[in-house]
This record gives structure tokens, sequence and C-alpha cells, in this order.
């Protein structure tokens, strides 16, 4: 496969300066585009070729890209250092059996679901309810994958929610759960607590004063909390009882969740109808990744276009520019999503990656960014390139011209990417503002684009849950290719760890206790803590 990375150099170098608005001939956006369930994925914009696209097709193939999918949806273990199978896949599907260590685990996935029904029914109907009543709210208590997901999601589907209003609690900064507790009726708030071991230290400190809060104002504060946990035995110690637990396999990875338990609050908010709707959508890619020929596969042209940007033509990050309000979290699910599956240095065998792993992810939606950081986009020095998300038809207020202004923008500028603006073209713009000379020469090259920037436009019909689910599935399916490609596990997270496991040893120091080996610029910094509580100190941590 070396041969092949450096092929694709010898074809990134040989087209640099190709412009990308010169390759629109012989119907090249219908070639490089493909379409599923209403979706569009668009590519055209970017210098990738036919040869280029033949060459990342057989990297891909030789990759193992779908072999390796295969035994994913097969249940095989294929997260190697954890010894685990990856199977969210299996949380959306709805026939057919999948079998871990030779047990079908699809009858309890069905089980799971239908006992989440059961109780997103009851809370939505009244029937179950707090000390003051029917519940008005929902905080989820979780972090990471438990929160990310259901936040994105929720926020998502706004427009489609019909239950108690959902709020999300996940730092650990007491700021979060003050701000979002204060003003909510406790007595008619159910607090749902989203952590698979029941130990995740910044969700059960939340927990911890969630619940004290509610025992102000409740008889029995346990009555209206709800455990998403794999640990019965955990939430049961904290008054949870079995059937308020709803767990889930370790073969489901956080950031791979909301499509089970972790979406619990987003169930109570759009109902269980449209929450099994955004299942189907995203079996629907699922199905697609499974058959479609890698030349028509969506997630494979996605992650193909990636590994085109940033490990052959070096750009280091990305940005996601959703179109689309309602999508304001996506950009920082797929943070984590991706930033966390790719975000590594040592291929599957331990050995040191050859190539850079997963760029850098960031983005927000249009048109807010156009007004942040576009500048940076069309004339900073890096070229960044976009992927824009855009419904043809908005959920709020129709075909309003607030949409027609957003599909507008949106269009605009991934066309202004590509085309830019010449010097030739900023020197007459400046000569009929009025301006000659030197200045003229100065003012029209504050004014040039360089353009041939590449971008990807995703366009479908409009944001149903359906369609949520097709596009977290596409972008789940291109992390996995991306990470196959780049031979890394996209499946664990060991750099998280690191950082808990000091701030464990950190916490007692703060309130004194001496450690002989703590570096200088930490010792600094703990002795300017406690120098702020000076007398207080031994109270710090008790409020």
């Amino acid at each position: 496969m070396t041969n092949l990375w450096d092929k694709l150099k010898t074809q990134a170098d040989a087209v640099r300066d190709r412009r990308i608005a010169d390759m629109f001939t012989g119907g090249r956006a219908a070639r490089f585009s493909t379409r599923l369930g209403g979706m569009l994925f668009d590519y055209s914009k970017t210098n990738i070729d036919a040869q280029t696209l033949d060459s990342l097709l057989e990297l891909a193939t030789e990759a193992g890209v779908e072999t390796r999918r295969d035994a994913m949806f097969a249940g095989e273990k294929i997260n190697q250092t954890e010894g685990r199978a990856v199977l969210h896949t299996a949380l959306r599907r709805s026939a057919g059996a999948v079998f871990v260590d030779g047990q079908d685990v699809m009858p309890e996935v069905w089980h799971t679901l239908e006992r989440m029904q059961g109780f997103a029914d009851a809370v939505r109907s009244g029937a179950y309810r707090g000390a003051g009543g029917a519940f008005t709210d929902v905080v989820n208590i979780g972090i990471g994958g438990s929160d990310l997901g259901p936040v994105m999601a929720s926020r998502a589907l706004a427009s489609y929610s019909d239950g108690p209003r959902l709020h999300f609690v996940a730092n650990v900064d007491g700021a979060d759960i003050s701000q979002v507790m204060r003003g909510l009726d406790l007595s008619r708030t159910l607090i749902i607590v989203a952590s698979k071991t029941f130990t995740t230290i910044e969700t059960m400190t939340n927990a911890a004063t969630a619940r004290a809060m509610m025992a102000k104002v409740v008889p029995d504060p346990a009555a209206q909390f709800v455990a998403v946990s794999c640990a019965p035995e955990a939430a049961a110690r904290h008054g949870i009882p079995a059937e308020r637990v709803f767990g889930f396999a370790d073969w489901v990875g956080g950031r791979y969740s909301m499509w089970g338990p972790v979406g619990l609050s987003l169930m109570l908010g759009i109902g269980p109808a449209r929450f099994r709707q955004m299942l189907a959508g995203a079996e629907e890619m699922d199905q697609h990744f499974t058959s479609a020929p890698l030349a028509q596969n969506m997630p494979v042209l996605l992650a193909l276009v990636g590994i085109w940007h940033h490990q052959i033509c070096g750009y280091p990050t990305r940005a996601v520019l959703p179109y689309d309000q309602q999508l304001e979290r996506l950009p920082a699910y797929l943070q984590q999503l991706e930033m966390e599956s790719n975000g590594k240095r040592v291929a599957m065998n331990g050995s040191l990656l050859e190539r850079p792993s997963g760029p850098v992810v960031w983005g927000e939606p249009g048109t807010n960014g156009q007004h942040a950081f576009y500048q940076l986009i069309h004339q900073g020095t890096t070229p960044v390139p976009c992927e824009f998300l855009l419904a043809a038809e908005g959920n709020e207020l129709g075909r309003s011209r607030h949409h027609l202004l957003l599909v507008a923008n949106c269009l605009a500028q991934s066309k202004a990417l590509m085309l830019g603006r010449t010097l030739e073209k900023a020197r007459a713009m400046m000569a009929e503002a009025g301006f000659a000379g030197e200045e003229l020469e100065r003012q029209a090259r504050h004014r040039v684009f360089p353009g041939n920037r590449p971008s990807t436009t995703l366009i479908y019909p409009r944001l149903d849950p359906a369609m949520l689910g097709r596009i977290v599935a596409l972008y789940e399916h291109r992390v996995f290719v991306e990470g196959v490609i780049l031979g890394l596990n996209s499946f664990d997270q060991w750099g998280v760890e690191l950082g808990k496991e000091l701030a464990r040893s950190l916490e007692p120091l703060l309130t004194g206790a001496p450690d002989a080996i703590m570096d200088g610029s930490t010792r600094s910094l703990v002795d300017f803590v406690q120098s702020h509580y000076g007398d207080d100190l031994d109270q710090f941590g008790k409020g």
C-alpha cells in the first residue's frame, strides 16, 4: 500500500495548481456525486479527478475496508486493544441476528428498546410522574458520548419535540448544573444519570448535586432518578431500582451510543415513534454502506475525500458547516466522533503511524460563521476543506425568505471558495471606485481571493428524524473507513485517560496534602489556588 500512498502524493503534486473551476466539463457534477434516501453528496468542488478517484478506491480496497466492514457488522472483535466487538449498528437493526461469543445479541437489544418505549410512554402520558405531577422537564446528566449525542440530536429535532423540555448537564464546573437546574420545578423534573460504569467522576458529582437540590423539595428524590448504565448494582446503591435502569453492552462505544438507552432523553422529547424513525434512517445508511459498490458508497466517498485532503494534500483541519440552525451542535458532536476515534499515533500492531492520523475538526452553523471565521477560510494562507450541509426546506417558517437567504448563502460560499477573485478583477473594482496608482494596487491586493479551495456539499430535502439518522450514520461510517485506511483502531480512547488519572491525584493536593514530585509549574498553580482560599483552605471542596 506504500506505493499507492506515493502514487497519490505524486498525483496531488501534479495537480496542485490546477483550478477546480476548470474541471467542470462533461457532466463532472453528476460523476462526482452520489445519492441515497433523498440525500445528495456532491464532492465535485474538489481537485479529485477520475485518475485520483481510482487510486483512492484502490487504496480503500487494498486496506481491506470491505472485509473489515463486514467483520464489524458480523460482531467480530475488531476493537482489538479492548477485546470487544463494535456493534452500535445493532442498536438500530430491525431484523436478523448478530452473534457475539456465540450468542445472538438482537433479542436483548429489542427488549431494551421496548422497555425504553414503555417508560417514555408512561412519562409522556403522565402515568409516571413526579411528586408535583406530570414531568415537565428532563435533565440528562452525562459527559462525552453520554451527552454530546443526545444534545446534538435533541436540538436537531427540536421541531419534532412534543414531550417534556430537555436539559443537559455535562461539565463538572458547578455553573453548568446550577444554571440548568435554576428555575425548574424540581417536583416535576426527571433526572437521567448516564454513565456506563456509574463511576464517571464528573457525572456522579453532578448527580449527587442534583439529588441534594431535589431533596430540599421532594420527599423521595430517588423516585425521580433514572440510570442509563451497565452497572445496575451501582445504580441500586443510589436508590435507583432495576426497573429504572437501562443498560447496554460493552460493544457500544460512548460516542456511538445515542441509538440506544443513551438516547432515552431524546425519546422522551420526540416520542418513541419518531425515535424509531431516526433508527430506521440510520439503518438505511448501514444497508447502503454494506451493499453499495465502493465507487457509489457515500460513507466511503466521504472518507476518501477526507483522506485526500488531509493525508495526501496536507490540509491540517476541516470545517463542518451546517447551514441548518438545528444542526448547531453537529460540529461539536463530530469533533468527538472523529478526533477521539482517529486521533491516534500508533497502528493496530502498536507501531508508530507512518502518516498523519485524523485532522482537527471544527465548525459553526451558517450564516453565523460567515461573520466570524470565513475570513480565514477565504483569504487565510492555509486552505481549509469545507463540508457544507444544507436542507432544501426548513422545518421552521417553511419556504420563507429566511430559508431562501440561507440556501443562497450556502451555495454562494462554496462557489466563492472555488472561484475566488483575481487581482485583475480586484483592480477593475478599485478603479471603478475611484482609486489610482499605488493606492489602487494596494487596495486591490486586499480584495484578492485565491479561490481553488475545496468543499463538499451534503444536501437533503428536510431535517427530520430519519434524515438525522442517515446523516449521523454516514459520519460514523466515514470515521470507520478512514481508520481502516490509516490502519488504526477507531474504537478505543486511551488518550482520554491520562488527564483523568492525574486529576484524581491532584484533587487532594489542592487541600494541602504534600507531594514531593510535583513539577514546578503545577506547584506554582496549586500554590495560587491555596493562597486564594487562605485560612478557608480546609473548606475547599466541601461546598
